[in-house]
């Protein structure tokens, strides 16, 4: 709408907001700009042709043939469009033959694909299986000279497994048992001692302390080009290790002693999370296997070169039978991470096992009634919180797990005074496993190792009441795929759940006339026998329960009488 008699506004802008807008269109054009660049896109116009040049020779060939051509593809396009055309001509006369528009367009000819047959790849056992784990543990127990059975010392009789015992003994070829004490840090002083005297009526012990800050070796190369001047040593207690020079020179005093010059393959076994990559690790110096508080990393077994006469075999972790205590299956059954046991019930498990004081002191929490309140204190503690500020107990409870399975929580169990042997050991036994080994500098080596581990004390420590070896599965016959089972509780129910129905069966009770005095005394006299409870197992049901109406009951109670409102 014009404004009349008005003048138009001015468009005249400041200066400063005139050159804010030419640098926002500067700034925008040079983006623009980079962008094509990184696009690969040309910088620069197309280049415009020039034609063909004076001095050229044959120009007036070159033209006449370049005129020909354009020609040449003008008659081609005139013939696609006479030929279209001509199509919807026809098109048209077959709609007035037939009466209906075709409106489909015609479907184009599928391409005809080229199926080139490959040959079935076959499949590979499946790594994760039971089967696979005990085929590959057998196979390490076989191929090994000396098995090491690496024991966690915060409970050493508990991670010992009876059956992977007396498999290595039965077998021949003169295999020898080591048992390895590992996370000695975390365990008092005088425990370690007791439990080193204790198993050494059996077997030659060894402690050790593995580092938990293994480098690859290619981080450990990058790092090694760039050295600083004021270069610190890590000497922390995570990064120390110890126990490592005296299990690789006892090794390889053995393996002189050998027959035959080949190397002394060492097979590592124990159950999950007891520290068997870590040593490997350890011994090594670089991260050549996989390790984790996760349980279950390793599946099969795999070969590490530690010296020029020694080998290490990494090994899966020994499965543990269902058998067991739930206080053994909690912290080391491979079911827990496959779900066959719910966190929350093992962390209940080993509730109950400890000191509950200890548990406030070395948590931080208050005092709880019961397992579900603890992993909600806990969860409120370490921030495990859902939407809304909802504790997350399950996020608790795997955290819970992790400490008391990998390197972090400090606890300990006492050693048996009375040291008797088992069933498939003997004198003959014992001496026959302590031939051969240089005793003396391993008793040397231990008391070392023990004054470099800075150990935590007795008060600091969570007490543990052990539940004895952990019986474990070795043979494949034994391991059976056991699928989750769903369990149906069929509970009765004595009215249909339709509501029209209810209704209707109510109508008819109160229609009904009330029974006579002879047919009260008939039904008191003798009772009928009711007909037994047809079961949906497709419903739920409920169980109807007997509830006492005399006067007695009545009076006892404090309920209060609605009737007296309504009379």
């Amino acid at each position: 709408m014009k404004r009349p008699k008005l003048k138009k506004a001015s468009k005249r802008v400041s200066c400063s907001q005139r050159y804010k807008i030419q640098k926002k269109v500067k700034d925008h054009t040079r983006k623009l700009r980079k962008e094509l660049k990184k696009k690969g896109g040309a910088s620069k116009r197309p280049k415009k042709d020039l034609g063909v040049p004076n001095s050229a020779p044959f120009k007036e060939e070159v033209l006449r043939e370049a005129e020909q051509r354009r020609q040449e593809i003008d008659e081609i396009k005139d013939k696609k469009k006479q030929a279209k055309k001509v199509e919807r001509a026809q098109k048209r006369k077959r709609e007035k033959v037939t009466g209906k528009k075709e409106t489909e367009p015609k479907a184009k000819k599928p391409l005809q694909e080229v199926v080139v047959e490959q040959p079935e790849k076959e499949l590979g056992p499946d790594k994760g299986s039971k089967q696979y784990l005990c085929a590959e543990l057998n196979k390490v127990i076989d191929a090994s000279d000396v098995v090491i059975e690496v024991l966690d010392a915060r409970d050493p009789m508990g991670c010992r497994c009876p059956q992977l015992e007396e498999a290595v003994l039965q077998r021949g070829g003169n295999k020898k048992l080591l048992l390895v004490l590992s996370k000695i840090d975390l365990v008092p002083k005088e425990n370690v001692e007791k439990w080193i005297q204790c198993l050494q009526l059996e077997f030659p012990v060894v402690v050790f302390k593995a580092s938990q800050q293994i480098q690859d070796k290619t981080v450990r190369a990058r790092k090694s080009r760039i050295v600083a001047s004021n270069e610190v040593l890590d000497r922390s207690r995570a990064a120390a290790c110890s126990g490592n020079v005296c299990l690789s020179e006892f090794l390889s005093s053995y393996a002189t002693k050998m027959e035959n010059e080949a190397q002394l393959k060492v097979g590592v076994v124990g159950f999950p999370n007891v520290g068997k990559s870590s040593l490997i690790n350890s011994m090594k110096g670089i991260l050549a296997c996989n390790a984790g508080v996760k349980r279950g990393i390793t599946k099969s077994m795999q070969e590490v070169h530690i010296l020029k006469n020694v080998k290490l075999i990494d090994s899966p972790g020994i499965m543990a039978a269902p058998s067991n205590p739930p206080a053994s299956m909690a912290l080391r059954s491979l079911q827990v991470e496959e779900g066959g046991v719910s966190a929350h019930e093992a962390v209940r498990t080993l509730l109950k096992q400890c000191d509950h004081s200890q548990i406030m002191l070395q948590y931080n929490v208050s005092d709880f009634r019961n397992s579900l309140e603890f992993l909600t204190l806990l969860a409120k503690k370490r921030g495990y919180l859902q939407k809304g500020g909802v504790p997350n107990a399950e996020q608790a409870s795997t955290a819970f797990l992790d400490d008391w399975t990998g390197a972090k929580l400090s606890y300990h169990c006492k050693a048996s005074e009375n040291h008797d042997l088992p069933a498939y050991m003997s004198a003959a036994v014992v001496a026959e496993m302590q031939t051969g080994w240089d005793l003396d500098s391993l008793k040397t080596g231990n008391e070392g190792t023990l004054k470099d581990v800075k150990c935590p004390s007795q008060a600091g420590s969570i007490g543990l009441t052990s539940k004895g070896p952990t019986a474990g599965l070795l043979r494949v016959e034994d391991v059976t795929e056991e699928k989750p089972l769903l369990r149906v509780v069929e509970i009765f129910v004595g009215k249909p759940a339709d509501a029209a129905s209810e209704r209707a069966e109510q109508n008819d009770e109160k229609n009904q006339p009330e029974p006579t005095p002879e047919e009260v005394t008939e039904a008191n006299g003798t009772q009928a026998e009711e007909p037994p409870i047809k079961r949906n197992p497709g419903r739920v049901q409920f169980e109807s329960v007997p509830v006492d109406m005399s006067v007695s009951a009545a009076s006892t109670g404090d309920a209060y009488d609605f009737n007296t409102d309504f009379n």
